[in-house]
């Protein structure tokens, strides 16, 4: 896996990848992600970004967003602050 996977109308994001951007290990992402600490968004692009797709993960108050194209390949890749972390939904 080059990283990024689309899985029918989602995507697979190899741990490794939040492992880096967040600072933990992988084994600890998935923990984080089991317990609601990690959540995620899935955004389709519309217009000019049709074709494109925005996937941003939170941990506590740090986001790694990632703009990816249909096979997976990571265009953009952004680390920032957020004030608070989107709640999960139920």
């Amino acid at each position: 896996m080059s990283g990024v996977e689309r899985d029918g109308d989602s995507f697979v994001v190899d741990a490794a990848i939040l492992a880096a951007a967040f600072g933990i290990s992988a084994s600890e992402i998935r923990a984080s992600m089991q317990d609601g600490r990690i959540t995620s968004r899935c955004e389709t692009g519309s217009g000019d970004d049709t074709g494109r797709w925005r996937l941003t993960f939170y941990l506590e108050r740090r986001a790694l967003r990632l703009t990816v194209n249909a096979e997976g390949e990571v265009l953009k890749r952004s680390i920032f602050d957020v004030s608070s972390a989107p709640s999960r939904a139920p």
